[in-house]
């Protein structure tokens, strides 16, 4: 039976997703960043909201977990290592660990350095691969208490998962993504038809997301750190560790101004 994804904004630029497992009936929120439009976006599909998949403790991923709880008594899982930060789990995950809504299996997988026990979850079945703000399409999440040797490593974690899986970042990021990715990676045939293709569904109101990890890796810099080309673009050796690589790249996007 398939797993159906609605996708809507909170806050200013949070993606919020339910998704719902039709053969139970089971329906998740990724992530509890505003309580109000996650019910709304219940309400207007018909769903009961059963369970909140959480992946990092800061503010604007969790601060809809205590209304939620209140409202519809939901379990709320998240990551083990950042259970002091966050108030309200009931089921604590760590790296290959499932979590099931129905008959759909989400396999925990960490991805470190935009928070130490940052998770993501992926639906091998279906495809799909919630990234929160590990991963977003053309870009990463600030590296605010990672380092760089292990967030890339959760990175060539995700790298690795198949070409058609579909990522759902926890920001609409991709347009100022682009701009950067852009001004390091200019003759990447695949970025510049990606880039046009996100101003085409900017200007018309549309979402950049789902996008295939495969697009991502052709596209993505910060996932394409091991490549010569991105390390001269940095103003390293083309064999430079992709881990220093991608160092650079963060710093440099940190800086960036279009």
């Amino acid at each position: 039976m398939p797993l159906l994804i609605d996708i809507f904004l909170c806050r200013t630029d949070n993606f919020g997703y339910l998704v719902h497992d039709v053969a139970s009936g089971r329906t998740a929120a990724i992530d509890a960043p505003d309580a109000k439009a996650i019910k709304e976006a219940a309400a207007r599909r018909g769903w009961r909201l059963t369970d909140v998949l959480i992946t990092h403790h800061h503010t604007d991923h969790v601060e809809g977990i205590p209304a939620l709880k209140r409202e519809y008594g939901v379990r709320v899982v998240g990551p083990k290592a950042e259970q002091q930060k966050i108030l309200g789990l009931d089921v604590l995950v760590s790296a290959s660990d499932t979590v099931s809504l129905g008959e759909t299996d989400f396999i925990v997988i960490e991805t470190p350095g935009h928070t130490l026990g940052h998770i993501v979850y992926y639906d091998p079945a279906g495809r799909h691969l919630f990234s929160a703000d590990a991963l977003f399409s053309l870009g990463v999440g600030r590296m605010f208490e990672g380092k760089p040797g292990p967030m890339w490593d959760g990175l060539e974690e995700l790298r690795a998962l198949p070409d058609d899986t579909l990522v759902y970042p926890g920001h609409e990021y991709t347009a100022a993504n682009a701009a950067f990715a852009l001004s390091v990676d200019p003759r990447n045939p695949a970025l510049n038809i990606r880039a046009g293709e996100v101003k085409r569904q900017v200007e018309s109101g549309r979402f950049t997301i789902p996008v295939t990890l495969g697009m991502e890796k052709a596209t993505n810099p910060f996932l394409r750190a091991d490549q010569p080309v991105l390390a001269r673009a940095m103003g390293l050796p083309s064999d430079a560790p992709p881990a220093q690589v991608f160092a650079a790249l963060r710093k440099a996007k940190d800086e960036f101004k279009a």
